[in-house]
């Protein structure tokens, strides 16, 4: 029996890529149903994440022209990950498996035909990963392979060079659908799932127009929050460094008081300034670390809706 496939794009004004997008995903459902890969009822649907262009109004007049593809609207901005979780909640129920890919059509999408093939094989996850960084810049590709070791360090588990290209099946999201959580880190959640997976690699290439919505300060954002979203080791790293710090600071008593055995003066400003801004600047972000966990779980406990969906075509 050949699957239901649903590729779920999320668009933050992507005005000047989804002609591009939706021609090539169109296409390459086209000659999957030719080569009976997939069912004739496999579907496109984008999720217009609260965009300020004319995106909607585009996925609209797509939809009308093309029954195979379905569009979501956000009433604002809920961000990338809650796109994501959108257009998986609802198509899961119309799909046998569902591939998440970025507008920019960055990630290659012929390797779809791979995956598929994959999840034929009785894999239920299937992660797009790159097979190298060489389209990075250097302070880019050094950034990403830190974020790696840095999640790999905090016991995280994380598949290397993977960003949000997979396919999932019906029953992975089944089970998926069970984590409420408001911070959402989905690189995290899917490898912690424990289905059978497997990986296939690809070249990125560069956005096919427009530009990039992650600028550095959005980047730096998403890894802290996958960070403190799936682990407790910055608190329990506050722990360890309290320890160091209370020995060295018998070092520091020694050094203060160490002129007075010699027959000296005693440099009382250098022995009091020191730690007093060592210690303060340490105490401001051990609380900083304590208050972003303590505000990961206000937001858990007020339980507001991840995304309201506007309009659905």
């Amino acid at each position: 029996m050949k699957p239901k496939l649903c590729i779920v794009v999320p668009c933050y004004n992507e005005e000047e890529a989804l002609a591009i997008t939706s021609k090539t995903l169109l296409e390459l459902l086209g000659n999957l149903i030719l080569k009976n890969k997939i069912d004739e009822s496999s579907i496109l649907c984008f999720v217009d994440d609260g965009s300020r262009d004319a995106t909607w109004e585009i996925i609209k007049d797509l939809s009308q022209k093309n029954k195979n593809i379905h569009g979501i609207k956000f009433s604002t901005n809920f961000g990338h990950q809650n796109a994501l979780l959108a257009g998986l909640l609802n198509t899961k129920d119309k799909s046998d498996c569902i591939v998440t890919i970025d507008a920019d059509l960055q990630d290659d999408a012929n390797v779809i035909e791979e995956m598929l093939d994959k999840f034929n094989e009785g894999n239920e996850i299937v992660y797009g990963v790159r097979n190298n960084r060489s389209s990075d810049s250097i302070f880019k590709r050094f950034t990403a392979q830190f974020f790696y070791k840095l999640m790999s360090a905090m016991k995280v588990k994380t598949v290397y060079n993977h960003a949000d290209y997979r396919l999932a099946s019906k029953r992975v999201l089944n089970e998926f659908a069970r984590f409420n959580e408001v911070n959402l880190f989905l690189r995290g959640i899917f490898p912690s799932l424990g289905f059978k997976s497997a990986n296939v690699y690809y070249k990125r290439s560069e956005r096919v127009a427009g530009e990039t919505k992650y600028p550095l300060k959005k980047m730096i954002e998403f890894a802290w929050n996958g960070i403190t979203s799936f682990s407790i080791y910055p608190l329990r790293l506050i722990f360890f460094l309290g320890l160091i710090i209370f020995f060295l600071s018998f070092l520091l008593i020694i050094w203060a008081f160490l002129p007075v055995f010699q027959g000296e003066a005693v440099r009382g400003w250098a022995s009091t300034v020191i730690p007093l801004f060592f210690f303060g600047g340490l105490q401001m972000i051990c609380l900083g670390i304590i208050g972003e966990y303590a505000g990961k779980i206000y937001k858990e406990i007020k339980a507001r809706p991840r995304f309201i969906i506007e309009e659905e075509i």
